[in-house]
């Protein structure tokens, strides 16, 4: 690792352990500290840190007359999205995923099946729709995003240009899915956006496909891999795409 490389990442080493990073950046942090024995050792400084202010810190608590004045004051907040709630809440589980995964090394978790592995996905897929999380290498050539990937998780994602069939590959990104790295590959389509996220398969699974909040989805094998494809492209496009995927 380079001194710039552990420069850059200091941010986002306090960022995590506040709980601040999407869940993109947590995957980056993950990866950097497998390999980065001054980061990892960085990392240790901080937990140690934030447990002496925990422990060491006073704290008082509130009378009971000032906790009712506050709670009759602030109007209560109001009933987030599901798909907030699903960040908020896996958010939380990150860091523990990667402290896993600088403690083994490498990660192997059963996916989620069916229709809890659909939520996880199309959440993903709306999270990354934010600015400035969608890509982490912008490309429209696979012989640079494949190799972007190298280092970078425990298998070699299949990358495919497709733009002679009307969906080019804009780029890609690391991304989380119960508690492992996968690839997130970026296609376009007209004015919209195709992901393609890809692991290796655990064992042979049936096609599956459906709608969650607008965004369509289809899941399926090809080789070694799994792969879910998700998009507000309509559901006949989207077909289209993943059987010129298979074909390439």
């Amino acid at each position: 690792m380079t001194e710039q490389e552990c420069a850059d990442m200091e941010l986002l080493l306090q960022a995590d352990h506040d709980g601040e990073l999407d869940i993109a950046a947590t995957a980056r942090v993950a990866t950097h500290l497998r390999d980065c024995p001054r980061c990892q050792a960085r990392q240790a400084e901080l937990a140690q840190l934030s447990r002496r202010l925990r422990s060491e810190v006073p704290r008082f608590t509130a009378p009971a007359s000032l906790r009712a004045a506050i709670a009759t004051a602030v109007p209560q907040p109001a009933i987030l999205p599901w798909h907030t709630r699903l960040f908020r809440a896996t958010r939380r589980a990150w860091p523990i995923a990667a402290a896993a995964v600088i403690a083994a090394s490498v990660t192997f978790a059963i996916l989620p099946q069916g229709s809890d592995l659909a939520d996880s996905v199309v959440a993903s897929h709306v999270r990354a729709l934010q600015p400035g999380h969608l890509m982490d290498v912008v490309s429209t050539d696979q012989h640079t995003v494949k190799p972007w990937f190298d280092g970078r998780l425990d298998f070699a994602p299949p990358v495919k240009d497709l733009a002679a069939k009307g969906f080019p590959l804009t780029g890609g990104r690391l991304d989380y899915l119960a508690g492992r790295p996968v690839a997130a590959l970026t296609y376009g389509s007209a004015k919209h956006v195709i992901d393609l996220y890809v692991w290796p398969a655990a064992r042979p699974g049936e096609a599956q496909s459906g709608t969650r909040n607008g965004y369509n989805f289809i899941g399926f094998t090809d080789g070694a891999m799994t792969l879910w494809a998700v998009s507000d492209l309509n559901p006949t496009e989207l077909e289209s795409f993943v059987r010129d995927w298979q074909a390439d």
